[in-house]
């Protein structure tokens, strides 16, 4: 697989390569303009009327650009909306390049770019089959779609991050139109970030490969489309288990430059590999049909070497260390229906396929579902009111035969966005049964319940806009991870999941606010307060207190020639039991060891447009030289210290 792997990447580098040159040689030859020579006129000679025109060399102009190669969702295509647009360019935010200041901070890490990741609000389960169980590497799957471009030249995108203490990214995209009916592109973004605790130059705590091909093809009269990726990703992370205490067990000794870290050759990796394609035609203009197919695999694995297993974070090891944990999940799904547009309406009906399987070879001689083999049967159906381009309303309907649901719906106008909605999941592979180096649980639990409302109004006035608004949340048969004593040893605590018996209600109001002042200043903030109304078992550990504000000057330079952002941005979250990482189970679990206390963050950033090219300077955790030690977003595990973080885009168009 690597070699043909290798063979296929170096094909696919040469056409790429072979293709912009082309194209190079033929917009060149387009653009030329023919010349004639005449003979110098002698002295003797009467002036004569020039008749030919001046050579114009316009080789060097740039034709092409962002709003040349326009790109597009499958959503939007799915739903018949032609909504293309151009790339992005935009200076606001650029800075925000680590996956916890993409998600506008709502997600804990374990300190480090690249570690495992956790939404500090939950929220409902995105599909109401069996699912894998493991989510702390999900974001860096699924943050980033392929998109599909309509290019009228070959479009590269180059994007580097150099950030300090050894963390960096890169993005690299390319699309071209092999004629105007037929797109291809690929992407590529690896992650390598070094270790934070004992940081050692070169010793990279992340690695982290990401790849993906697509392509779109439309027929002449554009009644057949298709849409196919496929996608990769190898995500390893070198586990420390956070810092090892010693004698003294204050909040400043897990920064302590000589802190040392439990573990020195532990690791984990997920795995994920998918095909997907889609296609459709359409038999008259409201009535399509189409077929959507998906293969997913999804491997998740821990490894920790004998010597590691000594250390006091395991009181308790189930099996022989030098064996992996590792599950293995497949699904193959095959979805078809039919779906049209008719006025303002937009309507689909389907009927969806899903096999599954699922893998634990510890699980073996233990219980009869370490493999898992079944199939799922959903019918559902899509409706969407379009009004106008800023006024629309969609309802969503899915059935599992099994009994299972998922009803959503959303409004969005002018001035008010709502959603609601309504899911019975079933629990995790991985929550059900379990067998690793130092865990092991048969469980039945029960599907479980979510219910949400969400609601903001949106009000406009001049320079002023102001987003009041709320979400309730109820929570029935919550999975939750905590600690409780061992059986065989009670004096010490082993990670188990458990379900509770009642249920859970978040109430949480929230406000955005932003306003321009002085022409060219900006502030923008955005605040949340959080209430359990009902709590049972203590599932669910919330901070009261969630903010962000940001302070900018924003300006054209130089004729129009520079733009920028300058500003501060500010984070904080009040004080509360966040939750702390077990490595093994690649899982977040609710300890009660220690509350860490309130955070605030600040960067001092600038962001900056010059032609086609973005670059951003960020000096990050300012806040740290006037509040030390530092702060956690996970028990025990420090975030990275005061650093300057840098990084560039460049948009290329032949």
């Amino acid at each position: 697989m690597r070699v043909f792997f290798r063979i296929f990447t170096f094909f696919l580098v040469f056409y790429c390569a072979f293709a912009t040159a082309w194209g190079q040689k033929r917009d060149s030859t387009l653009l030329k303009r023919r010349v004639v020579k005449t003979p110098p006129a002698s002295s003797t000679d009467e002036p004569k009327k020039r008749t030919t025109s001046k050579i114009i060399n316009d080789s060097v102009k740039q034709v092409y650009g962002p709003t040349t190669s326009t790109w597009i969702t499958e959503t939007d295509l799915f739903y018949n909306k032609k909504n293309y647009r151009p790339l992005d360019t935009a200076v606001n935010n650029f800075h925000r390049w680590t996956y916890v200041q993409r998600y506008d901070n709502r997600f804990q890490d374990l300190g480090n770019m690249g570690t495992a990741l956790y939404p500090i609000f939950p929220s409902a389960p995105a599909n109401i089959g069996l699912t894998p169980g493991f989510t702390a590497y999900a974001p860096y799957y699924e943050t980033m779609e392929p998109r599909y471009y309509d290019t009228k030249s070959p479009f590269t995108r180059i994007y580097v991050v150099w950030g300090g203490s050894g963390r960096a990214m890169t993005h690299i995209e390319f699309s071209r139109n092999i004629n105007p009916r037929w797109n291809f592109g690929f992407n590529y973004r690896p992650i390598l970030v070094e270790k934070q605790i004992q940081r050692q130059f070169g010793v990279r705590q992340t690695i982290s490969h990401y790849y993906d091909f697509f392509t779109t093809y439309r027929s002449k009269k554009e009644r057949y489309f298709l849409a196919f990726n496929y996608r990769r990703i190898r995500h390893q992370v070198r586990e420390n288990g956070g810092v090892l205490l010693g004698i003294d067990t204050t909040f400043r000794a897990f920064f302590d430059a000589n802190a040392k870290p439990y573990w020195s050759t532990a690791g984990t990796e997920e795995l994920r590999q998918a095909l997907h394609l889609h296609h459709q035609y359409k038999l008259a203009k409201p009535i399509q049909i189409y077929q959507t197919m998906d293969y997913n695999l999804q491997n998740n694995l821990f490894k920790i070497s004998p010597t590691d297993t000594a250390t006091r974070y395991f009181r308790r090891i189930q099996i022989d260390s030098t064996q992996n944990d590792l599950v293995s999940f497949q699904t193959f799904q095959n979805e078809v229906g039919v779906k049209g547009t008719a006025a303002f309406l937009f309507y689909d009906f389907y009927y969806k396929l899903r096999t599954v399987r699922a893998n634990n070879d510890l699980l073996k001689n233990f219980d009869e579902r370490h493999s898992i083999n079944r199939i799922e049967n959903y019918i559902g159906a899509r409706m969407a009111l379009r009004f106008d381009s800023l006024n629309e309303l969609r309802a969503n309907a899915e059935l599992l035969l099994d009994g299972n649901y998922k009803l959503d719906g959303q409004l969005n106008t002018r001035w008010l966005d709502a959603s609601i909605m309504s899911v019975l999941a079933k629990p995790g592979y991985m929550q059900q049964t379990y067998r690793g180096i130092r865990t092991l649980w048969l469980n039945n639990f029960d599907n479980t319940f979510t219910n949400q409302l969400k609601g903001n109004i949106k009000v406009k006035w001049g320079r002023f806009n102001f987003s009041p608004g709320l979400s309730y949340s109820i929570f029935s048969n919550y999975i939750f991870f905590d600690k409780k004593p061992d059986v065989e040893r009670p004096q010490f605590d082993i990670l188990h999941p458990n379900q509770s018996a009642g249920n859970q209600q978040v109430f949480s109001p929230e406000a955005n606010l932003s306003v321009r002042f002085f022409r060219n200043f900006h502030f923008r903030s955005h605040a949340v307060y959080t209430q359990l109304w009902k709590n049972d078992d203590n599932a669910l550990r919330l901070p009261t207190w969630f903010a962000q504000g940001q302070i900018t000057y924003e300006n054209l330079l130089l004729k129009g020639a520079l733009q920028i952002q300058l500003g501060v941005d500010v984070f904080y979250r009040s004080a509360y039991q966040a939750l702390g990482y077990a490595p093994d189970i690649q899982t977040f679990y609710n300890q009660d060891e220690r509350t860490l206390d309130d955070v605030v963050v600040g960067d001092i950033f600038l962001n900056a447009k010059i032609k086609r090219g973005r670059l951003f300077i960020k000096y990050h955790n300012y806040t740290r030289l006037f509040m030390p030690p530092g702060y956690m977003l996970t028990y025990g595990y420090p975030a990275v210290p005061n650093v300057i973080d840098f990084g560039f885009e460049l948009l290329l168009f032949d």
